[in-house]
């Protein structure tokens, strides 16, 4: 079984900095395009930003500039660099992450971690 694992959340005054991370662990050959999401609360869940195996990255524009997305590919680690937080950016953020194992292509997600931003 995989399992995708993150940590690194917390509470943080505005303006301040986290960095959170996601392992993947498990049955694994190869892990394609890795993505953050994050979830506020009474929102639905949102897409923030995505990085592929070849290290292109894609993010969204309320968080262009101040988070950045990153990967290890030997250790199977996401990360997201989150600066200059606002209080709107509080809420759980996901990982989710295409594998290939077993001769298949399948999608997993983190339990979450929740990042609180204080103002």
């Amino acid at each position: 079984q995989v399992q995708l694992v993150e940590s690194g959340g917390g509470l943080v005054q505005a303006g301040g900095s986290l960095r959170l991370s996601c392992a993947a662990s498990g049955r694994i050959f190869s892990i394609g395009t890795m993505d953050w999401y994050r979830q506020a609360p009474g929102k639905q869940r949102e897409w923030v930003t995505s990085i592929t195996g070849n290290g292109d990255t894609n993010t969204a524009d309320s968080v262009k500039g101040r988070f950045t997305i990153s990967r290890d590919n030997a250790k199977n680690t996401l990360y997201l660099q989150m600066n200059s937080l606002k209080p709107e950016d509080t809420g759980v953020y996901y990982c989710r992450a295409v594998i290939l194992r077993d001769g298949g292509r399948f999608q997993y997600w983190g339990q979450g971690t929740q990042v609180t931003v204080s103002s």
